[in-house]
């Protein structure tokens, strides 16, 4: 351990103080003279030579023996040269810590009784050094301007615990101190430094306040994100109050109007997402989050046109706002999740939501060229990898395809969801002669691509309602034939085997397989139907009842059926199971299926159901026993 210098022991050391300080304060002075100039080859160039500058003076200090007058300048060229870097990086990295640890150990070599506890890593270092007893107050001001980087380096790591025990151990206390981070940071309240110090880049003061926004802001998204809706208005209200920048405060107000829509109270979630319009360009997160309030409260045109407008907002390139060269907010916040709510995704992304709600509330010729304009977008530059879906944000290539034909025969353009089928069919026809094996292996769940035998076998059908809207009987039935040829050839996975794979939205294989069983024996049926074949249809529609128990619509058209074939009795007994059926109690289904055969179940379902059916109730007598 090296002997404590005396304070002017040595006249030329002394000198040299004196001129490496005037160097430390010249270099400040350039880093804001780079923050204020408007050429951006020339800001870069002054800040980096700045960061270079303050580098070789580190160097030079280091080379001096641990002495308070020499420290309390080699702390302060540490912070800025920590503050400077980290800015132009827009990150912290391990060579930061290292500098603040090295920072440390020199300040305890002036200590004593300090060495046993250096093997406990920056945490202990800081505990031993803050609680030392021959800590000199001179140096108090520029290690605790260190602990704030300290401080913003562990929350951007997320080393809430370390973080915390740092605060704790600022403030004075540790057990039994509060572990609030928030209330730490209140408390904390940095020495000033005195008026010929050192100049620095940011003061500890106002890196205290960057901290407490951004951590503010972080523990409020944290706490809307799982659910702690109260203590999320809390947080986020404080975050508003800091030193906010304006891209800052969109994302804070954008959360602040989610956690306000959870909460119920739509009209002032409205009001901080228009302030969140109002504060910049990034127009994504607050857009995306007002659709979602508009469609909570059933404003369908005012949730589309948010959706319209989102897509526009995503295509625009933004140019982001320069940086200052101090420690920011922006700097401390997390990385985009796609869990946050803050997440509005790519532009294809928001397409595709887009095109589906159109879809899901009737507008089917803004849908359709909504799906187009996304399969010209996803489709432009190679062909797209076929994957299972993920969770979320939304459906794999397939199923955009096929819900993009769904949305095209609803907008009566038969001929061109033919040809987005055949495109479809055409990125899977390597894999048609296979098509055993894969039913096998999606019984198993051994290989990657257990949807295609579904996606082909959706392909089929949707061909088969479009031949059919186009009045073309024969090709409409071979497609369905088709579809239910392969459809048949899966077995539906055993529950021992584990559980299945998914689909779209969380719906099992099986129970999609089930439907699609259902819904192309029930469109053969009809076509059936269409053509006078009621002995065919009636076939196709017992079979497609046995296949999908439960299925009103199946009963349903089985029952005009074996009506029209003067089966009375039979009819009768199934009117009366069927009305049974609608007596018992619903269960809430865990699942949904994928938008594209909801679609089209929504095709084959009567649309006078109820009439219908009390129609039956008073002409058919009550059953005998059969």
């Amino acid at each position: 351990m090296s002997h404590h210098t005396p304070l002017g022991s040595s006249v030329p050391q002394a000198n040299c103080l004196d001129l490496w300080r005037e160097k430390n304060d010249q270099l400040v002075r350039q880093v804001k003279v780079a923050q204020e100039s408007g050429l951006p080859l020339r800001r870069q160039q002054l800040a980096q030579d700045a960061l270079e500058g303050l580098r070789r003076l580190l160097h030079s200090l280091q080379g001096l023996p641990a002495a308070v007058p020499v420290l309390s300048l080699e702390l302060t060229v540490i912070c800025n040269f920590i503050t400077l870097r980290a800015s132009l990086t827009q990150g912290f990295t391990e060579d930061q810590a290292q500098d603040i640890q090295w920072g440390l150990e020199r300040v305890g070599e002036t200590l004593e009784q300090l060495e046993p506890r250096l093997e406990h890593g920056l945490k202990g270092l800081w505990n031993s050094i803050l609680n030392a007893s021959s800590l000199l107050l001179e140096l108090l001001p520029a290690l605790h301007h260190l602990a704030g980087l300290q401080v913003a380096l562990w929350l951007s790591t997320d080393r809430l615990g370390d973080l915390t025990f740092l605060l704790q151990t600022l403030n004075g206390s540790q057990s039994g101190a509060s572990e609030d981070l928030l209330m730490l940071l209140k408390t904390w309240s940095p020495p000033a430094k005195e008026s010929d110090a050192p100049l620095t880049l940011q003061d500890a003061q106002s890196l205290r306040d960057v901290l407490l926004t951004a951590s503010a802001y972080r523990q409020g998204l944290q706490e809307l994100i799982t659910g702690s809706l109260p203590r999320a208005l809390s947080s986020l209200h404080e975050a508003a109050s800091g030193l906010c920048s304006r891209p800052v405060l969109v994302q804070v107000y954008t959360a602040l109007g989610t956690c306000l829509r959870k909460m119920g109270n739509p009209q002032r979630a409205l009001l901080y997402l228009v302030e969140a319009l109002k504060g910049g360009s990034n127009w994504g997160p607050p857009l995306l989050e007002a659709s979602r309030l508009y469609r909570q409260l059933g404003n369908t045109v005012a949730e589309l046109e948010s959706l319209e407008l989102l897509v526009e907002a995503l295509s625009v390139t933004r140019n982001s706002e320069v940086p200052h060269l101090v420690i920011e907010v922006e700097l401390l916040l997390p990385q985009s999740d796609p869990a946050s709510p803050l997440h509005c995704g790519t532009q294809s992304q928001v397409k595709h939501l887009l095109a589906s709600r159109c879809l899901q509330v009737g507008r089917a010729e803004d849908a359709a060229e909504h799906y187009l304009d996304l399969l010209a977008l996803l489709l432009d530059g190679s062909k797209p990898k076929f994957s299972p879906p993920p969770s979320p944000p939304g459906p794999c290539m397939p199923e955009v395809f096929l819900e993009a034909a769904a949305a095209l025969i609803q907008a009566g353009r038969a001929q061109d969801a033919l040809t987005v089928c055949e495109e479809l069919i055409s990125r899977t026809s390597s894999l048609l002669p296979k098509m055993p094996w894969l039913w096998e292996d999606a019984r198993k769940g051994t290989k990657e691509l257990p949807h295609c035998p579904l996606w082909v076998s959706a392909t089929l059908l949707l061909q088969g309602q479009a031949w059919m809207q186009l009045g073309a009987e024969k090709e409409a039935i071979s497609e369905f034939s088709r579809c239910l040829e392969l459809l048949f050839r899966a077995t539906p996975k055993d529950k021992e085997q584990g559980p299945a794979f998914n689909c779209e939205q969380g719906c099992t294989s099986n129970v999609a397989l089930q439907h699609l069983r259902a819904a192309a024996l029930v469109s053969r049926g009809l076509q059936w139907v269409a053509s006078g074949q009621d002995n065919k249809a009636l076939q196709d529609f017992l079979l497609s009842v046995q296949v999908c128990p439960g299925n009103q619509d199946a009963s349903f058209h089985l029952l005009q059926t074996l009506r029209r074939l003067d089966r009375r009795g039979e009819a009768t007994a199934l009117r009366q199971r069927m009305e049974a059926q609608t007596m018992l109690p619903q269960e809430n289904a865990t699942w949904s299926l994928p938008l594209y055969l909801e679609t089209f179940l929504s095709w084959i379902h009567p649309p006078d159901y109820e009439t219908l059916l009390e129609e039956f109730r008073t002409s058919l007598p009550e059953p005998c026993d059969l």
